[in-house]
């Protein structure tokens, strides 16, 4: 729980502020996951602070919502892309993705069970929370805002698929919500890749992929 409000700090994701007229704060909760590898051994304890967005009124707290979500067919076909052309995929994740999306709309909150600050007055959100309806789309739309200035294209067909390339150079990433599954001919290209996304926002980096959606990934090398 400390972790995850040192988070929302760092990212000055909002600030106290009187609640006005004719606005209704949003409750929020915690939420708490067991995380487990696919052999079913715990790896993290996690807790996540969730706005109410139930209670979210349309045009007023929210407009849009959709997000686009990668397809496991175009998923099933890069990776097989990847194994046919000896390619390394990799993985990396988003920590506390959510909470980079920027909020175009005006919304209340209430101050989170156990860390109320001052006289537990409203605080007005800057940026997304998990559980706010417009919350993946507004993740999504700051995620595609920086890979385009780093100079990637997103595919027409899928608007999950990202490519950068050169006359030598190739690199293609999926997203899902804060997962990246990221490919390509060169390990160089995949590296300077995860510096530059760890320099935008607080990255795990997972390694080689083995376990994307339900697919269990094994790598081997040909003899």
């Amino acid at each position: 729980m400390q972790t995850e409000i040192q988070a929302i700090e760092a990212n000055q994701t909002w600030e106290v502020s009187e609640l006005p007229r004719n606005h209704k704060a949003i409750g929020l909760k915690w939420v708490f996951k067991v995380k487990k590898d696919p052999e079913g051994n715990v790896v993290k304890y996690k807790a996540r602070l969730v706005a109410k967005g139930y209670a979210q009124r349309h045009g007023l707290d929210f407009d849009e919502v959709f997000a686009p979500v990668a397809r496991i067919e175009t998923v099933k076909v890069l990776l097989a892309l990847a194994a046919h052309s000896g390619w390394e995929v990799h993985h990396m994740d988003v920590k506390s993705a959510f909470l980079n999306g920027d909020l175009w709309e005006t919304v209340y909150v209430q101050q989170p069970p156990g860390f109320i600050v001052g006289k537990g007055d409203k605080v007005r959100l800057r940026k997304a929370l998990y559980g706010l309806r417009q919350a993946p789309r507004a993740w999504n739309f700051k995620l595609d805002k920086e890979l385009s200035a780093l100079g990637f294209v997103r595919s027409k067909l899928d608007n999950t698929v990202y490519k950068r390339s050169s006359k030598d150079s190739l690199l293609i990433v999926i997203v899902y919500v804060d997962d990246l599954i990221i490919l390509g001919p060169k390990i160089e290209d995949i590296n300077r890749f995860k510096v530059e996304m760890k320099l935008k926002f607080n990255m795990s980096d997972l390694g080689l992929l083995s376990y994307y959606l339900g697919i269990e990934v094994n790598r081997e090398k040909e003899e």
